[in-house]
């Protein structure tokens, strides 16, 4: 659901009038892309300064948790934007500019070791030092409900073909297989959609977290397989593991090394079955068609990983017959 023209119009022209009140100062604006959301963003100009507002409609979005979060992260010594100013009532939220060097850019220009070891060391902080103190739990019903998207959206709506009911009793016993391996593993702070396009490279603190307001306790290899499973860039299967066994070894988890792999490689699968749902959810049912082009990369995910265990290569034959086209 979006907001009509003039209602958008309104909005800007209040947005304006609230920022300028807040800084005391003449400003320019201009919009930033927004998320898959209804919060939409603006960069605020004057002179050499700038800062960024966030328009969240309280009707359709609810500022609290990306204070709540924001807390949570500066309080560990991660680079969240500061909170300059509020109005929870028009749902505006005044923030610290970032800047727009997004790490999806920095792994096209740069090498890929270097440029990921902060990604690396603000995994380490989510699991070890951010306060997950009465954060919603990432549960049974929250994971079942992900994956329901695949099923409500994905294949009826961009395949055209629902499952049979012999298929039906095959998904529940693979939900049930990869709920409770995401169950099994330690709770840690889970931002949720930590990707390249929600971290910047900043030259303080480096990197600056962005779009963390769905954050919940959950499991620890969540944050990691949505970094290293991109959206924008692949990479080979020997560097994934590595980078996986790397985290393991750096954090010195309790799990030996197979099962770990496994913690990570069925919770690849089950957000990437979700993101199916979700990609197709915004297409079909919010008009926004560009996240089908990104569909075929999280659907070449799916049938790598599931067919390396026997206990997940139904998913293989399921998705065999809905073929991810555009």
């Amino acid at each position: 659901m979006t907001t009509n023209t003039g209602n958008h119009s309104q909005r800007i022209t209040a947005l304006t009038a609230w920022a300028e009140q807040q800084l005391k100062l003449h400003i320019d604006i201009q919009p930033i892309t927004g998320d898959a959301s209804n919060r939409r963003y603006f960069r605020l100009l004057h002179q050499q300064q700038s800062w960024v507002v966030m328009d969240a409609p309280p009707e359709l979005e609810d500022c609290r948790p990306f204070l709540d979060v924001t807390q949570r992260l500066r309080s560990a010594g991660l680079y969240a934007p500061e909170i300059l100013g509020k109005d929870l009532q028009q749902g505006f939220l005044l923030l610290e500019d970032l800047g727009d060097d997004l790490y999806r850019d920095v792994n096209f220009q740069t090498p890929a070791k270097h440029p990921y070891q902060p990604i690396f060391n603000t995994l380490a902080v989510f699991a070890q030092s951010v306060n997950t103190d009465g954060l919603p739990d990432y549960d049974q019903l929250m994971l079942q409900q992900e994956l329901d998207l695949l099923t409500d959206w994905y294949l009826p709506h961009h395949c055209n073909l629902p499952l049979s009911t012999d298929e039906q009793s095959t998904w529940r016993k693979i939900c049930t297989a990869l709920i409770s391996c995401a169950l099994q593993q330690p709770r840690v702070f889970v931002h949720r959609d930590f990707h390249s396009c929600n971290v910047l490279q900043t030259s303080i603190n480096n990197p600056g977290i962005i779009d963390y307001q769905d954050a919940v306790r959950g499991p620890l290899s969540y944050d990691l397989i949505s970094w290293i499973l991109d959206r924008y860039i692949s990479w080979p299967r020997t560097q994934v593991t590595d980078w996986y066994e790397q985290h393991r070894q750096r954090l010195d988890i309790d799990v030996a090394a197979a099962e770990w792999l496994r913690w990570c490689d069925w919770m690849g699968l089950q957000r990437n079955l979700k993101i199916l749902g979700i990609f197709a959810r915004l297409a079909y049912r919010d008009g926004k068609s560009d996240y089908i082009n990104l569909m075929p990369r999280f659907y070449h995910y799916l049938m790598e990983t599931a067919d390396l265990y026997p206990e997940t290569t139904a998913i293989v034959t399921i998705l065999q017959q809905r073929p991810c086209v555009h």
